[in-house]
């Protein structure tokens, strides 16, 4: 007897790039997937938790590039749901923080297909934890910001005007190819000398870290092979790492691990 196909889409957070870190209910939500659909930033040992039948698609895309735009997989987790039944779309960090996808529940749902949420450790917190560096620390910083550093119309947020008038820390999430403007934001601001660090393929094994100021950030990114994507940390909080203290009283510019 042919079982009837019960279509259901499961966004999973995949955490931050460590694939160690995804949570138990991403990987229980992924042993169920009949489809999966993943990602650019997700690291494949992830798709073995899938059942070895299930369809693996490629739906991810790098920063700028016009491949795979967002309503082909919207429109795919639709089709595949209808045809085959239960599809994962597994998100780097999580789906609901710069992840568009409560954009894509919304247009799943109008299709009458059940969704479900597993969140997803966010890169905004878990990338400078791992660079040992802590968002909030007493008597450093009391709240942080997590800002996109390329809104949809391709600009940097405005928000992050605002933020500079605030003791807070600052996380900039795809920013990499902003940090000129992000400099020059802080500087017209009066806050040259304050900490910055650059933080690429984090909680990785190919993690670097590139530190200073925001005055010397520009010329040391320069000098280093980091490029994007990365995540990028602003205030006092850079100086508490444990890995970054040195760089504050000597020469060294990056850390590898």
């Amino acid at each position: 007897m042919i079982q009837a196909i019960k279509p259901k889409v499961t966004l999973v957070g995949a955490g931050p790039g460590d694939p160690e870190l995804i949570t138990l209910k991403g990987v229980l939500a992924l042993n169920k997937a009949d489809v999966v659909l993943y990602d650019a930033l997700i690291d494949k040992a992830l798709l073995k938790h899938a059942p070895d039948n299930a369809i693996k698609v490629f739906v991810g895309k790098r920063e700028g590039s016009q491949v795979n735009p967002q309503e082909d997989t919207n429109r795919l987790c639709v089709e595949y749901a209808l045809k085959y039944g239960h599809v994962v779309r597994l998100k780097g960090g999580d789906p609901f923080v710069f992840g568009r996808g409560a954009e894509e529940i919304d247009f799943i749902s109008a299709f009458g297909i059940p969704t479900e949420m597993v969140p997803g450790i966010s890169s905004s917190v878990a990338v400078p934890a791992a660079a040992g560096i802590p968002v909030t620390k007493r008597g450093v910083a009391e709240s942080f910001w997590v800002i996109t550093g390329t809104t949809s119309s391709g600009e940097l947020s405005r928000d992050l005007h605002l933020a500079t008038q605030s003791t807070a820390t600052v996380v900039v999430l795809m920013g990499s190819k902003k940090l000129s403007e992000i400099v020059k934001v802080y500087q017209k601001a009066g806050k040259g000398k304050l900490p910055i660090a650059m933080i690429q393929s984090g909680t990785t094994i190919e993690q670097e870290i590139v530190a200073g100021t925001i005055n010397d950030i520009q010329s040391k990114v320069s000098d280093s092979r980091i490029g994007g994507p990365a995540v990028i940390v602003i205030g006092e909080v850079v100086k508490e790492s444990y890995q970054l203290m040195e760089i504050y009283h000597s020469k060294i510019e990056v850390l590898k691990n």
